[in-house]
């Protein structure tokens, strides 16, 4: 059986349609290359709802979040939980972000617009079946923050993926893989028993995005950042926004295979 995404089912679709402009704050934002809303299961099987900050260079390409270096990190965080398809992934912004303008982002999450337009995504994406909120980083927990919708459900404020304090990084995750184990049963084909994260990140607590994530006719090595992981030296991806030009710019790279 070939697996791929067929892409949003209609309420999703009219609601992503409906994004609302980010032009008002363009300064903050990769805004030429449009959103990118959403990877994993849109059909209200989700056990973990999985909230990050927003869409990056990879992402772009693949048409779904979480897909790079981080959303490699997040699969293989999956995985250790047992979940290996039962999740959904969005975001607190649908465009890029300027790293360097997320302190200035708050403006924009309390937009009431932007606020308004997110919760009922929020809302719409959080089925019965959803155990948990998982909310990577400043941005999302911010955005989780705001959002009524979220109710009693419980909400894990991690760091994000690409956090550069990795000791801090793999000590909250392994808690958080910990905690999650207890709460939420794995799917049929997840495996509990993975190893727990140790002192540093390691090139095994990565996991590839599986082609059920991504839209038909993506070349395999997409979503599997692993040979520029290890090549010499490493490179934490294979799409990359060059300087000057990086509001209108992407380099992707594929691995040679001949």
């Amino acid at each position: 059986m070939i697996e791929f995404d067929p892409g949003p089912p209609p309420a999703f679709a009219q609601l992503f349609a409906a994004c609302p402009d980010y032009k008002p704050f363009k300064q903050h934002f990769w805004i030429d290359w449009g959103p990118v809303f959403y990877r994993g299961r849109l059909d209200g099987s989700a056990k973990l709802l999985c909230i990050a900050s927003d869409p990056g260079a990879t992402e772009r390409i693949a048409g779904r979040t979480l897909v790079g270096d981080a959303g490699q990190r997040v699969q293989g965080f999956l995985a250790k939980v047992g979940i290996t398809r039962a999740y959904l992934c969005l975001n607190a912004f649908s465009l890029g972000l300027f790293p360097s303008h997320a302190s200035q982002a708050d403006e924009v999450l309390k937009d009431p617009l932007h606020l308004a337009w997110r919760n009922q995504l929020y809302d719409l994406a959080k089925g019965a079946n959803v155990v948990a909120i998982l909310a990577f980083g400043g941005q999302a927990q911010a955005a989780v923050k705001l959002w009524p919708g979220k109710s009693s459900t419980p909400v894990l404020n991690i760091p994000h993926p690409s956090s550069r304090d990795e000791s801090v990084l793999v000590a909250r995750w392994a808690t958080a893989i910990s905690e999650l184990r207890a709460m939420v049963a794995p799917d049929v084909d997840g495996n509990t028993a993975l190893p727990n994260y140790g002192v540093k990140f390691l090139e095994s607590d990565y996991a590839p995005i599986p082609r059920r994530d991504l839209p038909f006719g993506a070349p395999p090595f997409l979503g599997d950042d692993a040979w520029r992981r290890t090549a010499i030296p490493p490179h934490a991806g294979s799409v990359s926004r060059p300087i000057p030009d990086d509001r209108h710019t992407l380099i992707w790279l594929a691995p040679k295979t001949s």
